[in-house]
């Protein structure tokens, strides 16, 4: 008699609509929930609504004296 163990897969949140699935190598579209999921992350990328922050920095920008 032999017994299996089935291991726990993590339940993770999609990034785009929070829905939570099975972290498992048969989602295809992973860590998204489906494929229209992933489509729209890549549609905010396309359009740059992703954005990263960046500080400015005007002491790099001044002409060096003469």
């Amino acid at each position: 008699m032999s017994t299996t163990t089935a291991t726990a897969r993590p339940k993770v949140p999609c990034p785009s609509c929070g829905k939570e699935q099975e972290w498992s190598p048969d989602n295809p579209w992973r860590p998204f929930c489906s494929e229209r999921c992933k489509l729209i992350d890549l549609g905010a990328w396309a359009t740059e609504s992703y954005r990263v922050p960046v500080a400015e920095n005007d002491a790099g920008l001044e002409e060096p004296p003469a």
